[in-house]
């Protein structure tokens, strides 16, 4: 086993390409062993690399919503009237530290990401 850090794409094309080679080894062999360092290798390159920002509040309802088969009309009573629900998720008002509690419960959306600011429409 020859593990290195991985320091430039080309590394990172290599070490993708070997953990693909032995990524159904058994654990606590000497192939699993290394498909775990890998991984851990692979992991933290691409948190330095390949940042993803999380989407905005609005957005990831939408998302959840859709994942949990939702309708808009599913939120009423969560957030508010039907023209409260209309509002929010057209950003033209913003979501309430109440909203924010609820949806955290009933969606199972971090608060922390609920919380982010985001452009309102005109």
């Amino acid at each position: 086993m020859n593990i290195k850090p991985i320091k430039s794409e080309q590394d990172y094309e290599k070490t993708l390409k070997r953990l693909e080679m032995i990524f159904d080894a058994d654990p606590n062999t000497k192939e699993g062993d290394e498909a775990e360092i890998l991984t851990m290798l692979i992991d933290n390159y691409e948190n330095q690399h390949y940042l993803i920002e999380a989407p905005d509040p609005i957005e990831a309802i939408k998302i959840r919503m859709e994942e949990m088969n939702l309708k808009q009309k599913d939120l009423v009573g969560i957030i508010g009237g039907k023209s409260r629900v209309s509002e929010i998720l057209n950003k033209r008002k913003r979501l309430t530290v109440d909203m924010i509690r609820e949806l955290e419960k009933i969606l199972q959306i971090s608060a922390s990401v609920l919380v982010n600011n985001y452009q309102l429409s005109k």
